[in-house]
């Protein structure tokens, strides 16, 4: 993570928000700031920011001789009621649990449809980058992506095995804006089998995603093919009016083994 726009503690921090504020028993104090910080292999000083800000926000609270506890208003909030992580956060977050091995990093002509999704001319040139996500117990994700030239030549193969893409162009000047996402079920061929360590045939999730910036230009076509045994899509709905359902919080979410 180092030399990210986004500082370290600050990282732990959204982790922390998500799986731990969002879900943990109010009535119980969290794992104590020594033990946390080995299990994100983390200094104490950095995860000591990452709970100043926790307790600056009013998330939890600090009770001498106790511990740590979230605090119970946060703890009783509804589904509908929780702040909406956005895009780029929820990737970060991901990213800490999971390590990342680049396949192939070039520039080649995407496919006809692809070239449409970014608005690129036929037979224009882009940057293909494949990378296979892994937990600690094996590799879980399978991530193809096309970006155009303008912003994927200063990608770089190194960066990309140590920080989420999305992180990278932030750092090159785009402002990612929001994303266009669906979700399918797809066979393992013999290539991705072979990377994801499942039988050829094997079902996998299909998730396939344009990303824009703040003016709408496509940025980003993504598609990830992830193992369903140890990768889960989770979305909360609400009703936002007599006819229509509207999303208000939704998130991708890395099954831990």
């Amino acid at each position: 993570m180092t030399g990210s726009v986004v500082p370290l503690y600050h990282q732990i921090y959204l982790v922390l928000r998500d799986r731990c504020v969002a879900d943990c028993d109010a009535t119980l104090p969290l794992p104590g700031e020594l033990d946390l910080a080995r299990q994100y292999k983390v200094s104490r000083i950095t995860m000591r920011k990452a709970l100043d800000q926790l307790v600056q926000e009013g998330l939890v609270t600090r009770r001498r001789g106790a511990g740590t506890f979230v605090n119970p208003n946060v703890a009783r909030q509804t589904l509908e009621q929780r702040r909406s992580t956005g895009l780029l956060d929820n990737i970060i977050s991901s990213a800490l649990d999971t390590s990342v091995r680049v396949i192939s990093h070039a520039r080649v002509a995407p496919p006809p449809d692809i070239a449409a999704d970014l608005a690129l001319p036929a037979g224009e040139i882009a940057v293909r980058t494949v990378r296979v996500r892994s937990l600690a117990s094996g590799p879980v994700s399978h991530i193809t992506t096309f970006v155009p030239t303008v912003i994927g030549d200063r990608l770089q193969a190194d960066a990309l095995g140590a920080r989420p893409m999305l992180t990278l162009l932030e750092e090159q000047g785009v402002k990612v804006g929001h994303a266009r996402q669906t979700m399918s079920a797809r066979l393992a061929d013999t290539g991705v089998a072979s990377l994801l360590d499942v039988p050829v045939g094997a079902p996998l999730l299909a998730v396939r995603r344009l990303v824009l910036d703040a003016d709408g230009l496509p940025v980003q076509w993504l598609q990830g093919l992830y193992r369903p045994d140890r990768y889960e899509y989770r979305m909360d709905l609400w009703r936002g009016g007599d006819e229509e359902a509207r999303v208000w919080y939704q998130k991708d979410e890395v099954a831990q083994p």
